[in-house]
């Protein structure tokens, strides 16, 4: 299974976010960490502020913070809410999509099945057991 960049950079977030919970990041900072936009990177933070993972304040000395500790945060949670948008399959979309073969589709049931067992395992470990590090793994 693969994760969405939009996914990828949520859990960077969380992670850089949880190795120094007692301050706020700005996405700037975070997106010149990352290298990644930081337009897009601010479109991930907003979706993890309505998830409830992260709290924000704008202005001077604003930024992002956990909302939560780090160990209550499951890895199978969060990817469930970023990854909601994105469908694994083209009948997995809310409209159904366009597949001429759903409606003797076989598949569709064991991919559902795969992507829960996939997000199951995630949820074995919490944002706290994959906290950023300066010292490699």
């Amino acid at each position: 299974m693969r994760l969405a960049a939009f996914t990828d950079y949520g859990l960077r977030i969380l992670m850089r976010l949880a190795h120094s919970p007692e301050r706020r990041f700005s996405t700037a900072e975070l997106a010149a960490e990352f290298q990644v936009s930081q337009h897009h990177l601010t479109k991930v933070a907003q979706d993890l502020a309505r998830g409830g993972f992260v709290t924000t304040q704008r202005g001077s000395g604003g930024g992002l913070m956990l909302a939560r500790d780090a160990q209550s945060i499951r890895l199978g949670e969060v990817a469930r809410h970023l990854e909601r948008r994105f469908a694994l399959v083209e009948c997995f979309r809310a409209d159904g999509g366009e597949c001429v073969l759903r409606s003797g589709c076989r598949l569709r049931a064991r991919l559902a099945a795969a992507r829960e067992a996939f997000f199951d395992e995630l949820d074995r470990g919490t944002i706290s057991d994959c906290a950023w590090s300066a010292e490699p793994a």
